[in-house]
């Protein structure tokens, strides 16, 4: 048990919301990362007639850095009225990039550098960019450098039409640079390894896809969802997530063929989950500065969280290597986790998650624990669906998980949660919250 988490100051998350997800192309294409983050905060802080004034920081996750907002969360906390005063800075740890941010407004307030914490992730991956090969940008550079027309003319016929062959920079990205596997490939390495079958994973995807479903017609997620108006003319809303897939059946994810390992895989864009746009934002505060301000009901308390690393190949494990060491640094065990949020990279990645939870094999090796993890119920675990349905956009999900928790918390009566997601790069993220 770790002193620092359980001493100083409380820290409650007073509330949060955020913008409805759509796969990356759909009905968000035309809306930058920087009006994601704007509209929701925004939203956010008069939801909590909250004075922008009284905000110390804002830290904002975010991986696909757009070209004309080199620190967005700047730009964002400008844009929504917080005082030029106030700092601000990006935080970029792949997956995990908003829960870093989560984590770093934590660490401000429980070392006593700040009372009032703005955090969150932002993502549009519609707007990721296509990339110039080298060959093509040493032409322009020629082109640029080129002071005469006969030397103009000598530049341009190097010129090859291979050369516009794009590089897709999401591809790139979502490629580790030190085992050479993509996202997928490394899901595929975790399904053989763990002996997952196709079917297995199917079922966990449809299982997704029918709870994202059913909160959604319940109106589960009314409550942190901000409904957006669409361009060009923005006389349309979109309020609900473009995820979710009514009436998703086994027979169709069965017809998916395999993406990653075409002759011998097992993991299908149908049981991964989808490129997405979206953004989503928390307010962090010393508890007793909420107090003071009239916030008597937070939407929860922080009690933890943790990181931990491993091999890049099975970064889908992480939540297996963080998870322990959130909940050892409070001192409380998987048993008393009443919901459980792990993102839903790949079916695969979150059912062998399941597996090591459980394995004392893997927490002696491993971990260097005698005993497992634990056992998860099924019925603990994202009880709403997941990003398999819901989407992943990837420098926000870490926020999203801890508002859905927390959300859902209330909704149950739940005393502690947890919400874990793997990175990749191979590390694992997990915070543990409390209802308060």
């Amino acid at each position: 048990m770790s002193d620092f988490f359980n001493t100083g100051p409380d820290v409650w998350i007073l509330d949060g919301l955020r913008s409805p997800f759509s796969k990356a192309g759909m009905a968000l294409k035309d809306v930058k990362a920087v009006q994601l983050g704007v509209i929701v905060l925004r939203e956010l802080l008069y939801k909590l007639s909250l004075d922008p004034k009284i905000v110390d920081e804002v830290v904002i996750g975010n991986t696909g850095n757009p070209e004309d907002a080199a620190n967005i969360s700047r730009i964002i906390a400008l844009e929504v009225g917080i005082p030029k005063e106030v700092p601000a800075y990006t935080v970029h740890r792949n997956c995990a990039s908003a829960m870093e941010a989560v984590s770093q407004g934590f660490l401000k307030i429980k070392a006593g550098l700040a009372d009032t914490v703005v955090v969150g992730g932002t993502e549009s991956m519609s707007n990721m960019p296509l990339l110039y090969s080298k060959e093509m940008r040493e032409l322009f550079s020629s082109l640029m450098t080129a002071k005469t027309v006969t030397q103009k003319l000598s530049a341009l016929s190097h010129f090859r039409p291979s050369y516009l062959k794009p590089i897709i920079a999401i591809q790139e990205g979502l490629t580790d640079a030190v085992c050479g596997l993509n996202m997928g490939q490394t899901a595929e390495l975790l399904a053989k390894e763990n002996h997952l079958s196709r079917e297995e994973q199917d079922r966990f995807a449809l299982r997704s896809h029918e709870l994202a479903v059913k909160a959604t017609e319940t109106g589960r997620f009314k409550q942190e969802i901000v409904p957006l108006s669409l361009p060009p003319k923005y006389n349309t809303f979109l309020s609900e997530d473009i995820g979710p897939r009514k009436g998703q059946s086994l027979e169709a994810l069965g017809k998916l063929k395999p993406y990653f390992d075409r002759k011998n895989g097992t993991v299908t864009v149908g049981n991964s989950c989808p490129l997405t746009d979206g953004s989503c934002f928390l307010i962090l505060m010393h508890a007793d500065k909420a107090k003071s301000l009239g916030y008597t009901k937070p939407l929860g308390k922080m009690k933890s969280f943790a990181f931990a690393g491993l091999e890049p190949e099975r970064m889908g494990l992480g939540p297996a290597y963080a998870t322990p060491k959130a909940l050892d640094a409070v001192g409380l065990t998987l048993k008393d986790m009443g919901l459980v949020e792990i993102n839903e990279a790949f079916a695969a990645q979150v059912l062998a998650v399941l597996k090591m939870f459980s394995s004392k094999k893997f927490a002696q090796e491993k971990l260097g624990r005698s005993e497992a993890v634990g056992e998860l119920s099924e019925s603990l675990l994202n009880v709403n669906g997941g990003a398999i349905a819901l989407g992943h956009p990837v420098g926000t999900t870490g926020a999203r998980l801890v508002l859905t928790l927390l959300k859902e918390m209330q909704k149950q009566n739940v005393q502690f949660g947890l919400a874990t997601l793997c990175i990749g790069g191979g590390q694992g993220g997990a915070v543990i919250v409390e209802k308060v």
